[in-house]
């Protein structure tokens, strides 16, 4: 069995599992969120579902390097495709689980103060560019 396709399936796999975390971590604080505006008789922002989404694009960036890495499997060595899968859906997951926490306390901050939507955006586009730059750099060596 070629051990280097458990790499093509950690890529895509971890990267998932950190949306997933970082998915649910946002969630959770924008209903919470969203329970305080009512609570007060304030508008709910319904942009908070903006940090919920953010860290789903890890996972369509795991599917990227993952088919990459099938692509490359038969050219390269099975330890190069099983480290680059493997690391890389790790690292993308990682910005995913952070991504999410830093959501989720833009969702905390905009429903308190309804200000600083785009600094917070801008927050979650850096915690993403780490997974943007993984993904690009992994493919450039395989």
């Amino acid at each position: 069995m070629d051990f280097g396709l458990l790499g093509i399936g950690a890529a895509l796999a971890l990267a998932a599992c950190g949306s997933a975390i970082g998915a649910g971590s946002a969630g959770m604080a924008a209903v919470g969120a969203w329970k305080k505006c009512f609570a007060q008789n304030k508008p709910a922002p319904f942009t908070l579902i903006a940090f919920v989404g953010a860290p789903l694009t890890q996972t369509i960036y795991g599917y990227i390097l993952m088919n990459t890495l099938y692509q490359a499997a038969g050219d390269n060595s099975p330890w190069l495709i099983l480290g680059a899968g493997l690391f890389g859906g790790l690292a993308m997951g990682f910005s995913a689980a952070f991504q999410g926490k830093a959501g989720a306390a833009a969702s905390d901050a905009l429903a308190e103060t309804g200000k600083g939507f785009g600094n917070y955006i801008m927050v979650l586009g850096l915690v993403e560019t780490v997974a943007l730059f993984v993904m690009v750099f992994l493919m450039g060596v395989v």
